[in-house]
C-alpha cells in the first residue's frame, strides 16, 4: 500500500478533507452542497408525486415514466450547455444561472393544468437541473485539495441525500394533510426555494484559482493558445484524438451508474406502495432507510475513491448496486422487514457510486475543456440513462414492476465495461493549460 492510501485509509477516522477546505473553497463547498440538496429535493418531489399526478390526469405508468425521462434528457442538454458556459462566462455565473432556472420551473410545474403542460414545464425544469451539476461539481473540483479531492467531492454529493430525505419528510407530511390532487401541487410550489440561494453564491463565492489563470494564459499568449487548440469551442475539444476516447469511455460509465440509479430512484416508491401494499407514511419510513444507506454511502465511497482509486471504487459499487437491486425485488410477500434492511445496501451502493464522479471526471479532462468534457460525459449519461425509468414503465404494463425493475442489471454491466478503456487518474494535479 502506497503512503497515499495509507493517508487516504487514515482519513476516514477524521474530517482532514473539510479543514483543507479554506476562504473561498469552503463557501465553494457549502454553495455546492446547499444547490445539490435542493436540485435533489425537486427531482425527488416528482419521483414521489408520480402516483397522485398520474391519478389526477389520468395518466398511465408510462406516461408518468416519460415525465421522468425527459425531465432528465432535458437535463442532460442543460448540463452539456452548463459545462461550455462555465468554459466561457466562469463557474459561478453558470452556477447561479442554472440554479435560477430549476428553481422558478419546479415551482411553476406546479400549476400545471393537464399532462402536456407537466411535460414542457419539467423539461425546461430539467435544463436547469442538470446544468446546476455540471457547475457545481467542476467548481468545487477545482478548489479542492488533490489528496482529499474524492472525500470532498464525496462529501458534496452525500447532500443529495440530505435533500432526498428533506423531500420525503416534506412529503411525508403535505400528502398526510392534504388530498393527493392538491398535495403534489404544493410540493412542487416548495421548488421555489433554490432561488434563495443565488444571493449567497452571489455575495460569498469567487471563481476557482486554476480556471482564472487559464483564462489570462488564454489572453496573455493567444498565438500559442490557437496553436494548442485552446482557443476553440470547449465542446469539440473534447472529440479531438487526444479526448475522445476518453468522452466515449466515461459517457458510458455515466451511463451504466445513473440508469443503474434512477432504475431504482424512479420505481421504488410506486413499488412499494403498489406491489408491498404500504401506506403514504410506511412508504416514507422505508424510503428514509433507502437515503440513509445512500447518505453512508455517499461519504463512504468518497474515502473509498481515495484510498483504492477512481475505478476500482466505480466497479465495487456497480456490482453491489446490481446485487442489492435484485435481491430487493425478490423480497416474498410478508418478508417486509428484510425489505427494510435491504434498503441500507440498496442505498448505499446505488448513490455510493456518484460520488466519484466530481473527482474522476474532472481528472480526466485538461482545464481548457474541463467543464465541457465534465459536462457533457455526466450528462449524456444522464440522458441515455434517462430512458431505463421509461422502460420500466413500458415492461411493467406486460411482466409486473416487480420484474422490470430487474433491467436496471443491465445498466450496471455497461458501466463495467466503461471501466475497461478509462485510466486511473488519483491523486492527479489540476493544472492551468495541460
Amino acid at each position: 500500500m502506497t503512503s497515499e492510501q495509507q493517508t487516504a485509509g487514515r482519513g476516514i477516522f477524521n474530517l482532514d478533507w473539510y479543514t483543507s477546505l479554506v476562504g473561498n473553497a469552503r463557501h465553494a463547498f457549502w454553495a455546492g452542497a446547499a444547490g445539490w440538496t435542493l436540485d435533489a429535493f425537486d427531482l425527488i418531489a416528482l419521483t414521489l408525486a408520480l402516483s397522485a399526478i398520474g391519478s389526477t390526469f389520468g395518466a398511465s405508468e408510462g406516461q408518468m415514466g416519460l415525465v421522468v425521462t425527459v425531465t432528465l434528457v432535458v437535463s442532460a442538454l442543460g448540463g452539456i450547455s452548463a459545462g461550455v458556459l462555465a468554459d466561457r462566462i466562469g463557474r459561478v455565473r453558470t452556477l447561479m444561472l442554472t440554479v435560477a432556472v430549476y428553481s422558478v420551473f419546479a415551482f411553476l410545474s406546479g400549476f400545471a393544468q393537464n399532462y402536456e403542460q407537466l411535460l414542457v414545464l419539467r423539461a425546461l425544469q430539467g435544463f436547469g437541473l442538470g446544468g446546476e451539476w455540471a457547475a457545481g461539481a467542476i467548481l468545487v473540483a477545482e478548489v479542492a485539495n488533490s489528496e482529499q479531492r474524492g472525500r470532498v467531492l464525496g462529501a458534496l454529493q452525500s447532500f443529495w441525500a440530505i435533500g432526498w430525505g428533506l423531500c420525503a419528510v416534506v412529503y411525508t407530511i403535505i400528502f398526510s394533510l392534504a388530498e393527493p390532487d392538491l398535495a403534489w401541487r404544493i410540493l412542487f410550489w416548495t421548488g421555489i426555494l433554490p432561488a434563495l440561494l443565488i444571493l449567497y453564491i452571489r455575495a460569498r463565492v469567487q471563481e476557482p484559482e486554476v480556471y482564472q489563470e487559464t483564462r489570462r494564459a488564454e489572453r496573455e499568449e493567444r498565438r500559442e493558445a490557437v496553436e494548442r487548440g485552446a482557443t476553440e469551442n470547449p465542446l469539440w475539444q473534447i472529440f479531438r484524438s487526444d479526448l475522445i476516447g476518453k468522452t466515449l469511455a466515461a459517457s458510458l460509465l455515466a451511463t451504466g451508474i445513473q440508469g443503474g440509479y434512477y432504475a431504482m430512484l424512479t420505481w421504488t416508491p410506486t413499488y412499494l406502495a403498489e406491489e408491498r401494499g404500504l401506506t403514504v407514511v410506511g412508504t416514507g419510513s422505508y424510503l428514509l432507510v433507502v437515503i440513509g444507506g445512500s447518505f453512508i454511502g455517499y461519504i463512504t465511497s468518497g474515502y473509498v475513491n481515495d484510498w483504492l482509486g477512481r475505478k476500482m471504487t466505480f466497479a465495487l459499487y456497480a456490482v453491489g448496486g446490481g446485487i442489492s437491486l435484485f435481491l430487493y425485488t425478490q423480497i416474498p410477500q410478508g418478508g417486509n422487514a428484510v425489505l427494510l434492511i435491504l434498503g441500507v445496501p440498496l442505498g448505499f451502493f446505488a448513490s455510493g457510486a456518484f460520488s466519484g464522479f466530481g473527482s474522476y471526471l474532472a481528472e480526466l479532462f485538461p482545464s481548457r475543456a474541463r467543464g465541457a468534457g465534465q459536462g457533457f460525459c455526466y450528462n449524456v449519461g444522464r440522458a441515455i440513462g434517462a430512458f431505463f425509468p421509461y422502460m420500466i414503465g413500458v415492461l411493467a404494463a406486460s411482466i409486473g414492476l416487480t420484474a422490470a425493475i430487474l433491467f436496471g442489471l443491465v445498466a450496471y454491466c455497461l458501466a463495467l465495461v466503461a471501466l475497461l478503456f478509462l485510466p486511473e487518474t488519483r491523486g492527479k494535479q489540476l493544472v492551468v493549460l495541460d
